[in-house]
């Protein structure tokens, strides 16, 4: 540990909350901390900008369990809500719940967690909210409904208020729901915000819930250091952005898990299955599905059973040049199709990614932090590789100015990614033949045979169908959709398409041990194994027809 870094155990923290943060293995604070803790147990409020992937989260809920153990050992009050965390998403949710539950694993008697995310109805949710518990994680849509209904009352017992991700909050339609649940708060309580940029709407919420903010500004890159995190880019335009996915997948040029961005749902299925016919699984993680759902493909990204998890985040996607009016009327249409407390490039914890790749050029300078953030977090390694088209070159100019200030590299942020697209000519007629399969008919229909399989296995229409099982039938008996027919001979690489220059690189091709030079004859050892086998079936009368033993009418010959 260098010189002045404050440690864990320097911060008068109970040794139930240092035992969980050493079984969770942090040895020590990261830089936002090893700040914002000492500051927080002393009572500021705080506004903390940190880039993704800082350990904001563990910053907020450090104190607050200290805070409140503290309380409990030193007064005797009733059981009582004393802190409330905000977060913009459902999965954001569920991660800040997640930190807690870990950070309270040796005082879960003292310190009760409950995650309220928007997933069931108020009535469900009632009778754990009579128990009151002392932290409480929720959206503020939800925070704000439960308060409506009578299920929670903080308007005496609050101390703390968290919110996390505040930069979303404005922009995910949560401003009337933030001023409600204030409008109910005591008149006196610490609140803590935590965000990856310092936007106006920061400022704004900043003026509405902190009072004499202490202001943690890290001078720290929003993205790592680029030791850690490599960013590419590629110049070429959309007919050639499948070709080159294809053959950086099948020619192992990206190694470990990865992430696909696109900009439209569409998008992602029409990726999923151009994929699916050079036999390259994905999965998609689809905006329209349920929270669960959504958690579901996650965690099967995070287990390993799929290396490459293709995802949109259109609804945090709108044109910066539009004007306002127009931007609401887009927003106010997305938020009718999509879930409003959901965004793909934040608020998902993903694990392990090794690759970031921006298939569609993010639209703004925000989106572009918080997509090539899911890699290279803590202490990984990491690549994010964008594919730019004449179009995109603006935006790669305001990204890279943008990265640059914020850094201290003189060099280009941006690195070109050397690969010559005329060496993966062959690569493009296969593309070709796999994009013909790809219709609008058979994109429409993989996104009706998901939602079909979401309905089979909602909780929720599980009594609707005991009730009309003539509808269950229905939907199960409906006519078979059609799926996109998987040509055999896409699965493999042949040899004279693998680039000259990977030639000699064993793993480039999908059977890198098989090779097309013939053994040499192996030394004469003797009889071979078939050789004996069939000596030994000659020398057997009754597998044999050619006994000298056996003539005509069954009588034996005479030998002499």
């Amino acid at each position: 540990m260098s010189d002045g870094t404050l440690s864990f155990h320097e911060m008068g923290l109970d040794d139930r909350l240092l035992k969980a943060i050493s079984q969770l293995g942090w040895s020590e604070p990261t830089p936002i901390q090893e700040k914002a803790i000492p500051l927080a147990l002393e009572g500021k409020d705080i506004l903390a900008r940190a880039r993704t992937g800082s350990g904001k989260t563990a910053a907020f809920c450090i104190p607050v369990i200290q805070k409140i153990l503290t309380t409990k050992q030193t007064s005797s009050t009733e059981q009582s809500v004393k802190a409330l965390v905000l977060t913009p998403t459902k999965e954001l949710c569920h991660q800040a719940y997640k930190n807690l539950m870990d950070l309270t694993s040796s005082c879960s008697r003292e310190v009760k967690v409950l995650d309220i995310s928007p997933q069931v109805p108020l009535p469900t949710q009632r009778p754990m909210l009579m128990e009151k518990p002392d932290i409480i994680v929720t959206t503020p849509t939800r925070a704000l409904a439960h308060i409506k209904a009578c299920n929670l009352d903080i308007k005496h017992s609050l101390e703390l208020l968290i919110i996390d991700e505040a930069d979303l909050l404005f922009s995910f339609g949560y401003e009337e729901d933030v001023r409600g649940i204030l409008s109910n708060l005591p008149k006196i309580y610490q609140a803590f915000l935590m965000s990856a940029t310092l936007s106006e709407d920061v400022r704004a919420l900043k003026r509405m819930v902190l009072h004499n903010a202490v202001i943690l500004k890290l001078e720290e890159s929003q993205l790592p250091e680029a030791t850690q995190l490599t960013q590419y880019h590629i110049k070429c335009e959309e007919q050639d952005k499948f070709t080159l996915v294809y053959a950086l997948m099948k020619l192992n040029l990206l190694r470990g898990k990865s992430i696909i961005f696109v900009n439209e749902v569409n998008r992602c299925y029409k990726l999923k299955l151009f994929l699916e016919q050079f036999a390259i699984p994905a999965c998609v993680l689809n905006s329209e599905l349920p929270v669960n759902s959504r958690c579901h493909i996650v965690n099967q990204f995070n287990e390993g059973l799929y290396d490459i998890i293709i995802a949109s985040d259109e609804n945090l996607l709108l044109d910066p040049k539009t004007k306002p009016q127009e931007q609401e009327k887009k927003k106010e249409k997305r938020h009718k199709k999509k879930d409003r407390e959901y965004g793909v490039s934040r608020g998902i914890d993903f694990q392990n990614v090794s690759n970031v790749i921006n298939f569609d050029f993010p639209r703004d300078v925000d989106t572009y932090i918080h997509r090539v953030g899911r890699t290279a977090r803590g202490d990984s390694q990491g690549n994010a590789l964008s594919f730019v088209s004449v179009k995109d070159m603006e935006l790669l100019g305001e990204v890279e100015r943008a990265l640059s200030e914020t850094g201290v590299e003189e060099e280009s942020v941006f690195k070109p990614y050397n690969f010559r697209m005329d060496e993966i000519e062959g690569f493009r007629y296969r593309a070709k033949d796999a994009m013909r399969m790809v219709t609008k008919t058979a994109i429409r229909e993989a996104r009706l045979k998901e939602i079909k399989q979401e309905m089979l296995a909602s909780n929720k229409l599980k009594t609707y169908f005991e009730d009309n099982p003539r509808d269950l039938q229905v939907l199960r008996h409906d006519k078979s959709l059609h799926t996109v027919k998987v040509q055999k001979h896409l699965k493999n690489v042949p040899d004279y398409l693998v680039p000259q220059t990977l030639r000699h690189m064993r793993g480039m091709t999908d059977k890198p041990g098989k090779s097309k030079r013939k053994r040499k004859p192996a030394a004469s050892k003797g009889p071979t194994k078939a050789e004996l086998k069939y000596k030994k079936r000659k020398a057997d009368p009754l597998r044999s027809f050619e006994s000298a033993g056996l003539v005509g009418g069954g009588k034996k010959k005479k030998t002499s």
